[in-house]
C-alpha cells in the first residue's frame, strides 16, 4: 500500500483544506509537521520533511501545497531518499512574496529526480499562472491547470477535492 505525506504550506491547512481531508481519505496518509507554522524556516522545513520521508517503510508519495512545494524543491537539491512521487498543488512564488515567505528564495529550479505534477490556478494571488508553468518545466513536473480555482486552498470551495486523486503519481 502506498503511503502518502501531506505537506502543507504556510500555516498549515486546515480543517476544511482539501489536504485535510485527504490525510482522513487517502490509506496511510500522514501529516508532516513542521518545527513553525508561521515563521518558517528553509532549514527547519527540510530537516522534519527529511525525518518524515526517512520513517516510511516505502518510498512514499508526496501531496504538497503552497509552501510545501517549495520546501520539497530545497530538499530535493540536498537529499537523495527515494519518493515514488509528488502532486505539487499551487506552488508559492517566494522570489516575489512576503518576508514571513522570502527565506526560502530562491526557488530551487533543477530537474526533480522523482515524477511529479505541477497543479496550478489561473488566478491564484500567490503565482501566476506563468510562473507556475516555469517552475513545471525547470522541475520537469507534468503541468495542470484548474480554472478560477484562487490558491487551490479552503477558499476555493473544492471541499473534498476527490478530483485531484487521479492527479497523484502511480
Amino acid at each position: 500500500m502506498a503511503r502518502f505525506l501531506i505537506v502543507p504550506g504556510w500555516a498549515g491547512s486546515g480543517p476544511d483544506h482539501w489536504q485535510s481531508y485527504w490525510e482522513e481519505d487517502l490509506a496511510g496518509a500522514t501529516r508532516v509537521e513542521m518545527p513553525d507554522w508561521l515563521e518558517p524556516r528553509r532549514e527547519g522545513w527540510i530537516a522534519a520533511l527529511d525525518a518524515a520521508i526517512a520513517s516510511c517503510r516505502e518510498p512514499p508519495i508526496l501531496v504538497a501545497h503552497s509552501l510545501g512545494c517549495i520546501a520539497i524543491a530545497h530538499w530535493a537539491a540536498r537529499r537523495r531518499r527515494t519518493i515514488r512521487g509528488a502532486l505539487l498543488v499551487a506552488p508559492a512564488d517566494v522570489d516575489r512574496s512576503t518576508a514571513v515567505l522570502a527565506e526560502f528564495a530562491p526557488v530551487p529550479r533543477h530537474t526533480l529526480p522523482f515524477p511529479s505534477r505541477v497543479v496550478a490556478s489561473d488566478d491564484d494571488p500567490y503565482a501566476t499562472l506563468e510562473r507556475s508553468r516555469e517552475l513545471a518545466r525547470d522541475w520537469g513536473s507534468a503541468f495542470t491547470v484548474l480554472e478560477r480555482a484562487g490558491h487551490i486552498n479552503a477558499a476555493s470551495g473544492l471541499g473534498r477535492w476527490r478530483e485531484g486523486h487521479v492527479l497523484l503519481p502511480a
